[in-house]
């Protein structure tokens, strides 16, 4: 009896183990693809996502943009052709000139100067519809216009603070979130367009303030 006893627990051993075996294969086989398929999809839709939202937005901004203009920076005076004006613009920045209108350029930031014959002197309500309506069709993702009387040295002007992407670099392709500030001053129908830009982020305040404090008529 003792013999048979042992014969049916040793057999009892042998099932338990067997089906043991069994599970532990079946699971390993399941897992693999099951974990693959989640992959695939998390994988196809995140893509998806990321591109529609990139194309719809704003260049991001940058916490620390290297647009800085340099502390000891050095200034000069221009003087268009025609004369009427001068403004001190930074030293050894590249220009360009078409029309009446006269560009410096120094890595990230700008210094526009537009010259225009006006019938009566820009405010702050013209600035508003007229100007901010035309900037919306010309600055890639335009916004937060603020306008607002300021005074300078030379007297009094409109002053135009918005945002917008610049231009894609050339060789890089990347785009910077810029911003904006353009400065109407008036007199005897000449008015000029002092609009200075830089990343959104650059401490280019005081160098801003130069430039615009130095603006006289002539």
């Amino acid at each position: 009896m003792a013999r048979v006893r042992t014969v049916r627990s040793l057999g009892v051993v042998g099932l338990v183990l067997a089906a043991a075996v069994t599970a532990g294969c079946s699971g390993s086989s399941s897992g693999p693809p099951a974990a693959s398929h989640a992959s695939s999809g998390s994988g196809s839709t995140s893509t998806s996502t990321t591109t529609a939202g990139a194309s719809a937005a704003p260049a991001p901004t940058e916490s620390n943009p290297p647009g800085d203009i340099p502390d000891n920076q050095a200034y000069v005076a221009f003087r268009p052709a025609g004369g009427g004006f001068t403004v001190k613009v930074p030293e050894g920045w590249a220009r360009t000139a078409q029309g009446g209108t006269t560009v410096f350029t120094d890595k990230l930031n700008r210094v526009e100067i537009a010259t225009a014959s006006a019938p009566s002197a820009p405010t702050v309500a013209s600035v508003g519809s007229e100007v901010v309506s035309r900037l919306r069709g010309q600055v890639p993702k335009f916004d937060g216009p603020k306008v607002s009387q300021v005074n300078r040295h030379a007297g009094s002007a409109v002053l135009l603070k918005y945002q917008g992407d610049s231009a894609a670099d050339p060789v890089t392709g990347k785009v910077v979130r810029d911003a904006f500030e353009r400065y109407a001053f008036y007199r005897q129908g000449h008015e000029v367009d002092l609009t200075l830009s830089g990343p959104v982020n650059a401490d280019n305040v005081d160098p801003w303030r130069i430039v615009t404090d130095s603006f006289s008529w002539k």
